[in-house]
């Protein structure tokens, strides 16, 4: 498949933690079906999959996104680690419950394997003096993982744009280091994820970032906003669902309020941009039917900064949690657990790149449309 009608093709990663493998099999079936991103954003892990992407040839990303969860997803302890949960038949959600929360309750006792260690001591009760230590867990092997699979020279040369999210802790401010402004290395990626109280803030260049979902979980905004405007697929992976049922139990109650803390409304910002870019088109026609004179005058031109006729699809692809998830659901790196997702973001993704017109640019007319046919299939 082609999408060169559009003048970019941007895939949007938002954070997630273990659910950050629904992205990688997303990833995949665009691959296969020769779709590839001229732009790759992303915030807390899905910066990290959006560096393995744009920090590897095309022909090696889906490689090294394996290589990367089934890293991060192996048994903590190896094989002192229990082997009965990796094998046991799973046949009814109250089971599959029960493994997950087993394996969960290993990822917060010992970490995972190339991505985080808890700290023997963390600073609950006392002050430490160093900020990159105020967490329950070290992320120092993250790094590690990070220069063994990413090539950094790769992404800074500017192939593929490339964005993360973060927040300074210091003034609360949303930041992106983005490869038109900044030389990326390691650190930036590990700040996007720096997620506390669990993870550290990371120092880059004197100041000190927080995972940037603390603010807005998708990059979405910073995408479409971004200048000159350009006709742009945008392929939006999310790993939050704003929409859910009523729960009936404590457990379902703070597992939603996650969902809805972490999907940044997505639909809400995708449906106000469809607004705002209309309005651009209305300004931009106007502005054409002006006799010159007119358009010398002061408040023409600054309406004319505004003004574009750009086009854009937005296609969605939400991860939908299982019944028997919980609020563990984001730090539980099982392999069992990343295979469903993996399975999942391919299927979701294959789904929708069948329908051709995903890659039909709109008329300017209309402006800007959407798609979520994973949803349309579960409906």
């Amino acid at each position: 498949m082609q999408s060169r009608q559009f003048e970019q093709t941007a895939l949007l990663l938002q954070g997630g933690g273990a659910l950050g493998s629904f992205q990688a099999g997303v990833y995949q079936a665009l691959a296969e079906a020769n779709l590839h991103p001229d732009w790759v954003a992303g915030i807390s892990i899905g910066a990290v999959n959006s560096a393995l992407i744009a920090g590897n040839e095309p022909k090696n990303r889906v490689e090294k996104l394996r290589e990367f969860w089934e890293a991060v997803s192996s048994p903590p302890l190896g094989p002192f680690s229990a082997p009965y949960f990796a094998s046991i038949e799973i046949t009814d959600d109250a089971t599959h419950r029960f493994v997950n929360q087993a394996r969960a309750l290993g990822i917060l006792l010992f970490g995972t394997p190339g991505f985080f260690t808890p700290r023997p001591m963390p600073p609950l009760l006392w002050s430490s003096a160093i900020a990159t230590e105020v967490s329950y867990c070290d992320v120092t092997p993250l790094k590690a993982t990070l220069e063994r699979l990413v090539d950094f020279d790769r992404i800074n040369a500017g192939e593929m744009r490339f964005s993360v999210g973060a927040v300074n802790v210091k003034t609360g401010n949303f930041v992106y280091f983005d490869t038109t402004s900044h030389r990326i290395r390691p650190e930036h990626i590990i700040a996007s994820g720096s997620l506390p109280p669990g993870f550290p803030a990371t120092e880059v260049d004197g100041e000190y970032y927080w995972d940037g979902g603390l603010i807005s979980n998708t990059p979405l905004q910073w995408v479409l906003d971004s200048r000159p405007r350009k006709d742009t697929l945008a392929i939006q992976v999310d790993l939050w669902n704003a929409r859910g049922e009523i729960p009936l139990n404590l457990v379902a109650a703070q597992n939603r309020m996650k969902d809805i803390q972490f999907s940044s409304r997505t639909r809400a910002a995708t449906d106000q941009y469809k607004k705002a870019q209309k309005l651009r088109i209305a300004i931009a026609n106007l502005i054409n039917q002006l006799p010159d004179e007119l358009r010398q005058h002061p408040d023409v031109k600054m309406l004319e900064q505004e003004a574009d006729d750009k086009v854009c699809n937005i296609v969605q692809l939400i991860y939908q949690s299982k019944s028997y998830q919980g609020i563990s659901k984001d730090f539980e790196f099982s392999r069992r657990t990343m295979e469903e997702h993996w399975k999942d973001g391919y299927e979701d993704a294959m789904r929708a790149i069948r329908h051709p017109e995903v890659l039909k640019r709109p008329e300017k007319s209309e402006g800007v449309r959407t798609f979520d046919f994973a949803r349309a299939a579960r409906d």
